[in-house]
């Protein structure tokens, strides 16, 4: 599990009902409206829909999942794995590879060192590999955009539904009702509020950390392919390591030198 994307939901979780709680002196239904839920949470999923292909709509639950759950390997792992194999293939022959890849359990990498092994030149290894990563860039940007669709229009939403319960609202003036214009503005303001937490609390960090976990990802998938290419060329397992670093920051080069 992210373990940050857990904590910081929990808080945010707490905070609020904490303020909600002691706001409402404990009736949280006040913030409950239906016409709210219906303008902002429909209205935000109208535009997703309109907006996106449907195939890429229902991956929602694949979404939801890399927020909570990231399972891609760190820098370190990539390193580990990688001086491991680049110093049985310089001891073995490349061929000594073979047994090991059905132990992989990143397909990116077990394809690379596949057709490493097998000979592929080194420019359709990388082109192939290339391709891949474009592919998963492509995923990962639908996930993103899902997010900053919400992030977008569910305050706009907020604002329909705001100018909904003040016309309604102005509307009951001539009648005297004081009841049926406190509820109009009792959606006015809760509408404004749904739509602020839709966009900022939710939909906004979602997309962020779904982003930099793309862009990490993609990081270790070029460290994997410099490292397939650099075992295929038979350099020495130190010009290997030393390739693998060039995509860590200094402070933390030390440390996996000494680990890998």
């Amino acid at each position: 599990m992210d373990k940050s994307s857990a904590i910081g939901t929990v808080i945010g979780l707490v905070c609020f009902s904490i303020v909600a709680w002691h706001s409402s002196h404990g009736d949280l239904m006040m913030f409950f409206s239906q016409e709210g839920v219906f303008t902002v949470i429909g209205g935000s999923i109208s535009v997703v829909f309109m907006a996106m292909p449907l195939d890429k709509v229902m991956s929602l639950p694949r979404y939801i999942k890399r927020f909570f759950f990231h399972t891609g390997k760190s820098p370190g792992d990539v390193i580990k794995i990688i001086n491991t194999f680049s110093e049985k293939a310089r001891r073995d022959g490349i061929l000594a590879l073979e047994a090991e890849i059905a132990k992989i359990d990143d397909k990116f990498l077990s394809s690379g060192l596949k057709m490493a092994v097998d000979g592929v030149d080194p420019a359709a290894i990388e082109a192939t590999l290339r391709m891949e990563v474009l592919a998963m860039q492509d995923r990962h940007k639908a996930g993103k955009k899902f997010f900053d669709l919400i992030k977008l229009y569910g305050p706009g939403w907020g604002l329909v539904g705001t100018l909904i319960g003040q016309i309604g609202m102005f509307g009951q003036l001539g009648g005297g009702d004081v009841g049926a214009m406190g509820k109009m503005l009792a959606l006015a303001v809760v509408a404004t509020m749904y739509g602020t937490v839709l966009a900022n609390a939710i939909a906004g960090p979602i997309g962020d950390k779904l982003a930099l976990r793309s862009a990490e990802e993609i990081l270790t998938k070029e460290m994997m392919l410099q490292g397939i290419l650099s075992i295929q060329a038979g350099d020495n397992p130190r010009v290997t390591l030393d390739r693998m670093m060039a995509f860590v920051p200094p402070v933390g080069r030390e440390k996996l030198k000494v680990a890998a």
